[in-house]
């Protein structure tokens, strides 16, 4: 006998070969009918496998989180099938399950359209009525394979090719059709009920490979009730509402084209919202100590040789040859740019921390298709930075950027950010020993934080370990953004060293650094996010000026320049059409205030203020109207820095007195008008007076004592740093 104990500590004796049918049928009628899968061990498998020892069992039902991938994958063998039986020949190759759903890449010499989906649905309809069981066999690879070849399925032959000779293969069947596949699977197709959908085609190449065949590949998404497919179908739609390939036509943004494809084509709007993230993170990088750069796009192949990016990214990479035959590459990167940078002159240890910064143009090659708008594009500009450091000050500047990064965040309105720790991939340069140092580092930093992350095994950078900043976005979405790497390794390949205080030479520690990432992707992010609903300190056209009547045209031009003297772009639609129709066109380009003058306006020096995604409207004075924009347009970090002065200067009229006294000190507070009990030390009344200073905003603490020496310590509060 067998010992199977389930998830709530009991157990039970079984023969050994007890399938997990066999178990949930001795618990109940109604959980054997339920079931879909095992779990034996943490391992999901079929209900039909033999158990042949000990282990620690439990039934999957559709209420489990495991069905979700089960019914997902059952859907892709529908597909499948359905598509082979409506269209005879078509050659599957290989469908997984991904986050929302599964796809199907099939090879056939007329593709597959959307107008093809709503055939495939109704015929996966009939298949999952008809409930076929899933059945298992194992078979010998050859004759796996000669069933392929005889049925003309050649990237089956190939995928068969690839398994070792001499291991048995694993087919599935339903009803007469089969296919290579390591399972688990549900007890038949009817589980996979009807709350799936087919959503689009792509085209594809087999094993991602340009040079080979290509295919089409069909998507779709399964869920295990209608609620689960309609809120996701609901999430689409309302994707396919925030796409910033749409929102930037509307908003006259961007646009891409065939002659460069892959890079982008800023309108003067677009370049105008680019060039405000760039004036917002330089201001943010000057304020953390960073030093701003600019590095050549074109360097010698024999610097990304020494640097290792030639060996692990040379396919990504554009390479020229002139006339002169020495061979360039444009960067995919800024790194090896900026140790030359640090090299240019002898460094101390007193020089470190050393921060560099530059918005770095990159171009890197992505297949034609994996390119997406601005997410994935081949040129680019990184908000990227390296910090050259000690070993003794990792701890220390690991936690200063990840304080920067979050708070920048928050400065556009993500706060829900998952961190994510990428531990050393297979392939990498640099000892065993030094990734431990390295990784141990990052970890040290996580925990100090005490915020929550998780770990993505083997995906660190060829030569270190790296933190990654995600975002999720107004509707849930999950976008990689930031990012920090610790990097024992690329300072010495190239030669960089600083003086300690023993006066030899050492090699620094580099921190990569990137907040933004590609900036080009943070602004399809923000798009999306916000709907285009950008803030006003952001917008790239923040007011437009529209006019009723031409009559009014000197006023609103009046208006207008009123507008961009305060600091704000702004516009005046003079155009002859009626107002609705202004009003409408200037919604749609996402202008997140239109200020209607007409005649009575014009008169009262007023403006008719309607915001977007408000159907209310509200008349202001001229001078209120620019003044409340004026102070609602502030970037965040700057409204930080002038509350931080306010305070600063309201502070400098609070003092606190500490006095010296035959016992110690005292702390005499003027405004409450008391005095403290004596403190034995100086160093503690002067520590409570400042407490005190720092609740109230800051100010003074003077110590006299009774020699008559009087010393002045200025206090700030904690929110004093922009």
């Amino acid at each position: 006998m067998i010992t199977i104990t389930f998830p709530d500590g009991a157990s039970r004796q079984y023969e050994p070969g007890v399938t997990g049918a066999d178990i949930a049928a001795s618990i109940s009628k109604s959980l054997a009918k339920r079931a879909l899968a095992v779990t034996v061990d943490g391992a999901v498998a079929d209900l039909g496998d033999p158990i042949e020892r000990d282990a620690t069992v439990r039934i999957i039902t559709r209420a489990d989180e495991e069905a979700l991938e089960l019914i997902r994958h059952d859907a892709a063998h529908v597909m499948a099938e359905a598509v082979q039986s409506l269209w005879p020949g078509t050659q599957v190759t290989i469908g997984p399950i991904i986050r929302d759903g599964f796809y199907y890449d099939f090879h056939r010499d007329t593709p597959f359209t959307l107008d093809d989906l709503p055939k495939i649905e109704e015929r996966m309809r009939e298949i999952i009525r008809a409930d076929a069981p899933f059945t298992k066999t194992v078979r010998r690879r050859e004759e796996v394979r000669e069933t392929f070849r005889q049925l003309g399925e050649t990237f089956k032959v190939e995928l068969v090719d690839a398994i070792p000779e001499g291991q048995d293969v694993k087919l599935y069947h339903q009803g007469d059709w089969f296919d290579l596949c390591r399972g688990p699977h549900m007890p038949s197709v009817g589980h996979v009920g009807d709350a799936f959908k087919l959503t689009k085609v792509a085209g594809a190449y087999w094993r991602g490979d340009s040079t080979r065949e290509q295919l089409t590949r069909i998507y779709g998404t399964a869920w295990p009730d209608k609620k689960g497919l309609d809120a996701y179908l609901q999430m689409l739609e309302e994707a396919e509402r925030r796409d910033h390939r749409r929102l930037g036509r509307e908003m006259d943004l961007f646009h891409l084209q065939e002659e460069a494809p892959g890079a982008v084509f800023w309108h003067q709007k677009g370049w105008r919202l680019f060039l405000g993230l760039i004036d917002y993170m330089r201001r943010r990088q000057v304020a953390a100590g960073y030093d701003e750069i600019n590095t050549p796009e074109l360097m010698d192949l024999t610097l990304w040789e020494r640097s290792g990016h030639a060996e692990k990214f040379r396919e990504a990479m554009y390479l020229s040859e002139p006339k002169d035959e020495r061979t360039f590459a444009i960067k995919p990167m800024n790194c090896p740019g900026h140790v030359q940078v640090f090299k240019n002159g002898l460094k101390s240890y007193r020089d470190l921390p050393a921060k560099v910064a530059e918005f770095g143009k990159v171009h890197r090659y992505e297949p034609s298709g994996a390119l997406h708008g601005l997410m994935r594009v081949r040129a680019f500009t990184q908000d990227d930075a390296h910090i050259f450091c000690t070993e003794d000050q990792i701890a220390a500047e690991c936690l200063k950027v990840n304080d920067l990064i979050l708070s920048i965040y928050a400065d556009f309105g993500f706060d829900d950010v998952v961190i994510k720790f990428s531990d050393r991939p297979e392939q990498r340069v640099g000892e065993d020993a030094v990734w431990d140092r390295a990784e141990k580092a990052l970890v040290d930093v996580l925990r100090t934080t005490g915020r929550v992350w998780s770990t993505n095994r083997g995906e660190g950078a060829f030569y270190g370990p790296k933190l990654e900043y995600t975002l999720r976005d107004a509707i849930g979405r999950e976008w990689q953004c930031g990012t920090l790497q610790v990097d024992f390794n690329m300072p010495g390949r190239l030669g960089a060293f600083y003086i300690g205080a023993d006066g030899e030479k050492h090699v620094p520690v580099m921190l990569h650094r990137a907040m933004f990432g590609s900036l080009e992707r943070f602004l399809a992010i923000l798009i999306e996010d916000t709907a285009g609903h950008l803030p006003l300190w952001l917008s790239p056209l923040p007011v437009v000026v529209a006019t009723i009547v031409s009559d009014v045209d000197g006023y609103a031009m009046e208006v207008a320049e009123a507008v961009r003297a305060a600091g704000l772009p702004a516009e005046a639609d003079l155009r002859n059409e009626k107002i609705n129709y202004k009003v409408r066109e200037h919604s749609a380009a996402k202008v997140p205030v239109i200020a209607v003058v007409g005649q009575r306006e014009a008169q009262e020096r007023t403006v008719n203020v309607r915001r977007l995604g408000s159907r209310q409207s509200e008349t202001m004075r001229l001078d209120a109207f620019v003044a409340a924009l004026a102070d609602e347009a502030m970037p965040p970090d700057r409204r930080r820095a002038v509350a931080a002065r306010t305070r600063r200067e309201a502070a400098q009229g609070r003092r606190i007195d500490v006095v010296e006294v035959f016992e110690g000190y005292v702390v005499n507070d003027g405004a409450e008008r008391r005095a403290s009990d004596v403190f034995e030390t100086r160093e503690e009344a002067v520590e409570a007076a400042r407490r005190i200073l720092a609740e109230r905003g800051g100010g003074n603490v003077s110590v006299s004592t009774l020699a008559g020496e009087t010393d002045r310590l200025s206090v700030e509060d904690v929110d004093a740093t922009p």
